[in-house]
């Protein structure tokens, strides 16, 4: 890349704070997400003992709190400051962690989606955004990619905590996480920067009239045949397909297959520790390995048959692990689809911020969650409701063949006139 000569050596030390307060932001809240999360539903079953129904709900709370809250918080972090959105949403997200491990019953649990979904709909967007204006759009695809590595590795470390501490009790996991992203909240204020976000001056602030401005920009470029319009559809058929998958799988292995017994360990909280550490493992070997034998064809500025084909390697896990009736087989369908995914999330998030004005980035980013999360809601209980009447794998089945279209979407993309006229 050729810099600017006029301005590059002023704004050189820049992206240099900006990458390592980000790899700071992506390697505490991956480790503290996995230390929370790795049991929690094991935790949720067990301790608080809620019923599938209620299980259920729980994640149809979270989802829908994520949609009803992702544009006003975006456009928060568009009029206001995407550093201090980033801020408050790690500290919310920590006390909704805190509350679920403090009250192991249904309605607190429920409470605790609501807090946790409001703080990471602070988050959800923001961060890209700020990490963007701050690096450039040039720069930000390698820094994507070499962040979602670091959140693999220490993914993994949450994991090992999280089975240490599950030994000891299923609640310590949640305590020590939530309040972990209170720290991590507190060590980001000192150390990350925000030089790269101009906010609209306090005298000059109408909320009403940017928020108005704000949705209509996003609208109408969701609108506009392109990149934003096909990954909302993306998007959309994402959520409608992963809801049902990630709520089922646990039920799937332990309805359909016995656990090992390996040198006295063969109980559930320990077995399904494993199974997310080598998952964690797995992705992280498939997203170094796919960095360093197709390094160009992940940077490139139209990536779309890349997506396009791993799109496709996920739907072929879904039905392999639907359909296989051993277990080993169908653990490696389960990291292979997950290995997909890890790969193609910086792909998609460097190619979708290359295509979004910076004044509604944010913006236009919380409405491609807002539609995964939509999709969620919607997709997640009549398919529940399909796994009951008929059988899991018939249910991911269905999800498999919901998710297909994705690729189709992905790979009939094409860059836009301007782009293939100055290739």
């Amino acid at each position: 890349m050729t810099a600017d000569p006029g301005r590059w050596p002023l704004r050189a030390p820049r992206p240099t704070r900006a990458a390592r307060a980000y790899y700071c932001f992506e390697g505490g809240w991956s480790l503290l997400h996995a230390l929370a999360f790795t049991l929690a539903l094991l935790y949720q079953v067990q301790v608080a003992g809620l019923t599938p129904l209620q299980l259920v709900v729980v994640g149809t709370v979270m989802e829908a709190t994520c949609f009803l809250f992702e544009i006003p918080t975006g456009v928060v972090a568009d009029l206001v400051s995407r550093r201090l959105s980033v801020l408050i949403g790690a500290f919310v997200v920590g006390l909704g962690i805190l509350v679920q491990g403090v009250w192991p019953s249904f309605w607190p649990i429920v409470a605790a989606q609501v807090v946790w979904g409001i703080g990471w709909t602070f988050v959800s967007g923001a961060v890209d955004a700020w990490v963007t204006d701050e690096v450039g759009e040039r720069a930000v695809q390698p820094l994507f990619t070499r962040a979602q590595q670091l959140h693999l590795a220490l993914t993994v470390v949450g994991t090992v905590l999280a089975g240490v501490a599950g030994q000891v009790s299923l609640q310590l996991p949640l305590l020590l996480a939530g309040a972990g992203y209170l720290v991590l909240a507190l060590g980001l204020s000192v150390v990350m920067p925000e030089t790269g976000f101009r906010p609209v001056p306090r005298e000059e602030r109408e909320t009403w009239a940017h928020l108005r401005h704000l949705l209509t920009t996003g609208v109408a470029a969701a609108r506009q045949p392109g990149v934003v319009r096909s990954f909302l559809v993306v998007a959309l058929l994402v959520g409608l397909s992963s809801e049902v998958f990630d709520r089922l799988w646990t039920a799937r292995v332990v309805e359909s297959f016995a656990l090992p017994s390996v040198a006295g360990f063969d109980d559930a909280a320990t077995w399904f520790t494993v199974f997310a550490l080598v998952g964690s493992v797995v992705s992280l070997v498939a997203s170094l390995a796919a960095n360093r034998l197709a390094g160009p064809r992940l940077n490139a500025l139209h990536p779309n048959r890349l997506l396009a084909g791993l799109v496709l390697v996920q739907v072929a896990g879904i039905l392999a692990f639907a359909l296989v009736d051993s277990l080993w087989p169908v653990l490696v369908a389960l990291w292979v689809k997950a290995a997909a995914r890890t790969v193609a999330h910086p792909v998609q998030a460097a190619w979708l911020n290359r295509n979004v004005e910076s004044h509604t980035r944010a913006t236009t980013l919380s409405l491609t969650s807002q539609a995964d999360a939509v999709g969620q809601v919607l997709g997640g209980p009549p398919l529940g409701a399909l796994a009951t009447r008929t059988s899991i794998p018939f249910a991911l089945v269905v999800s498999a063949g919901i998710l297909a279209p994705a690729a189709l979407v992905l790979a009939r993309l094409r860059p836009p006139r301007s782009r293939r006229e100055g290739a």
